[in-house]
């Protein structure tokens, strides 16, 4: 086979042959037919992943961040490039020195927040809990290491629990906290986070004066340190000024040696300048014990904020918006590439090689009475009814098979409720329209719709025919004046297809040649019965008859495949009850 062409809708589609890789390149109109049948897939996940973000965003507690800015005085000497360096040193010391325990530890006792249960809730939130599994360290207490060490609950000290409180609260209050270094200024920012606007205010302004209480006592530590050393080399200067002295003084009482008094001279002077230096040196020292200077100075106190930081409702919103699309359309070209549906008219074609392949729009109900009128009213019957989509296109097709003299062609679902039977009595009823002396059978045994729809009072049919040739005049109903229905009759133990699989009947199909032009038999569906199979062998061509949406590829080419073996003529499939969007 080297094309094929598919009807859709009110115009036919030519299918170029498959690639010999078996693999086609994916178009525009695949991406768009991709998204019209999978868009409730994208929609739905996208809702979902909506959905739980304006969950946490409405459920989650909202917090408020505050900072306080301070200005840092390096106390730095040499040259600039030396300056440079030991500025940004200096300052990186600082934002250390401003995390430290002693800073946190003193807010969290400053502001009593070893008392707050935001601080020191002994219950670990869901997040802390996700995190302490992947890191595999658990959440719980060791209770039995700490009643091996004698400090379990039951024997906890009392000084151990407020400790144990304590540096829970510190640890919360790290986590809550962020200092930076302002761009490359000397500046740097302490921010605070909590569940009110007025607590972070207090806790970023707490933490800058610790900070400053921090940098203030180790400078005046460091300095009574630099003093206490001070003291003692002043006293070694003030000893050996005096020993200096005292040399001078002996030699200037019985001078002999003149080079020998200017160096004792200039000895002593050089005591006298250090201990003079020394001295003065001790003297600051003390004072700045007594009187010490921040390195650090606040210059923008934290302010209420107008806000909640977090969660940013228009991120999260925005992000599961993302997410949820991306996840949508993975999910949806999961489920396309897995759905083994019919869905497209090329399934087939390229599959099984059918010749056409006809899309059909139309209801899964019937309404075959109110197209036909009582036997013998004329043509009338059958002037105005509507056409379903595609069905003139089917029409015409079989109308050119019939120019190849395939007159008997039998109408087979692979599913029931396919709408075999609604189709087969659409071509009859075509077919007769054009002029063509047309017969309808209803060899349907599992679901006779066409015979309760049409006849549902005849007292005879097929089944008779089959024993008695000559009741095909009286059986055959006269619907048109070019149409004829036979009904199905009563059925007892061997269905009629099966009986004329085996050409020991009444009926001929080369007889019923002669007389009509068209004849389209409905027959049961393959899943429901054999009689496919016994019957189709002695027909011109059979019509693949499946459902848009329900019937499966697979079990289709099952069906194709076994009716081939059997020495059946596939003339080609129609993929009825499908969209109406698909024919445009």
């Amino acid at each position: 086979m080297t094309s094929s062409t598919i009807f859709s809708g009110v115009s036919p589609i030519p299918l170029a042959a498959a690639a010999p890789g078996g693999n086609s390149p994916l178009t525009l109109r695949d991406m768009l037919f991709f998204l019209r049948m999978r868009w409730l897939w994208v929609l739905a996940t996208t809702f979902a992943f909506l959905a739980m973000a304006g969950t946490y965003v409405l459920t989650a507690e909202p917090t408020f961040v505050a900072s306080t800015q301070l200005v840092i005085v390096p106390q730095v000497s040499g040259s600039e490039a030396q300056r440079a360096f030991a500025e940004d040193a200096f300052i990186e010391g600082q934002l250390e020195i401003a995390r430290s325990s002693d800073v946190v530890g003193g807010t969290v006792r400053a502001l009593g927040l070893d008392t707050d249960p935001d601080f020191v809730d002994q219950t670990p939130s869901l997040q802390d809990r996700a995190k302490n599994w992947l890191m595999g360290i658990s959440s719980e207490p060791d209770t039995e290491s700490q009643e091996a060490a004698g400090t379990g609950p039951r024997e906890a000290q009392p000084h151990a629990e407020d400790e144990r409180i304590q540096d829970r609260a510190i640890a919360t209050l790290l986590n809550m906290i962020g200092i930076r270094r302002v761009g490359s200024s000397t500046i740097i920012e302490i921010s605070a986070a909590a569940s009110t606007p007025q607590r972070a205010v207090d806790i970023a302004d707490m933490l800058a004066r610790q900070y400053i209480q921090k940098n203030i006592a180790m400078k005046a530590n460091a300095s009574r340190q630099y003093s206490e050393w001070l003291e003692r080399f002043v006293s070694e200067q003030q000893r050996g000024l005096a020993e200096a002295a005292s040399a001078l003084a002996s030699f200037t009482s019985n001078p002999r040696d003149q080079f020998k008094l200017a160096e004792l001279q200039s000895a002593t002077d050089a005591r006298r300048s250090l201990y003079e230096n020394t001295l003065n040196q001790l003297t600051e020292a003390r004072q700045r014990i007594t009187y010490p200077v921040s390195d650090a100075t606040i210059v923008s106190r934290a302010t209420l904020p107008l806000s909640k930081a977090r969660p940013r409702s228009t991120l999260i919103i925005a992000f599961a918006a993302a997410v949820g699309l991306g996840v949508g359309l993975a999910l949806a070209m999961i489920r396309h590439v897995g759905d083994r549906r019919i869905i497209r008219p090329h399934q087939i074609a390229e599959a099984s090689g059918l010749p056409f392949v006809t899309l059909l729009a139309t209801s899964r109900k019937t309404h075959l009475p109110a197209r036909f009128l009582p036997a013998g009213t004329g043509s009338s019957s059958t002037a105005a009814y509507p056409v379903i989509p595609g069905m003139a296109e089917l029409s015409a097709t079989v109308v050119g098979l019939r120019r190849k003299r395939r007159v008997v062609i039998g109408i087979v679902a692979v599913d029931p409720g396919s709408g075999a039977s609604t189709i087969a009595c659409e071509l009859a009823v075509l077919s007769s329209r054009s002029g063509a002396h047309t017969l309808l059978i209803d060899a349907a045994a599992q679901r006779s719709s066409l015979s309760k729809s049409i006849a549902p009072h005849s007292s005879t049919g097929l089944v008779d025919v089959l024993d008695n040739g000559e009741l095909i005049q009286t059986a055959a109903l006269p619907l048109t004046s070019t149409l004829k229905f036979l009904p199905l009759g009563k059925v007892e133990a061997v269905t009629p297809a099966i009986r004329l699989s085996s050409r020991r009947t009444q009926l001929s199909f080369a007889d019923l040649k002669k007389e009509f032009d068209a004849i389209f038999i409905d027959i049961s569906a393959f899943s429901a019965s054999p009689d496919a199979n016994a019957i189709a062998p002695e027909l011109d061509g059979v019509l693949v008859v499946t459902s848009h949406g329900r019937t499966s590829i697979d079990d289709t080419l099952r069906v194709i495949d076994t009716l081939r073996n059997v020495g059946a003529e596939i003339l080609g499939a129609v993929i009825n009850h499908a969209p109406e969007r698909m024919h445009s």
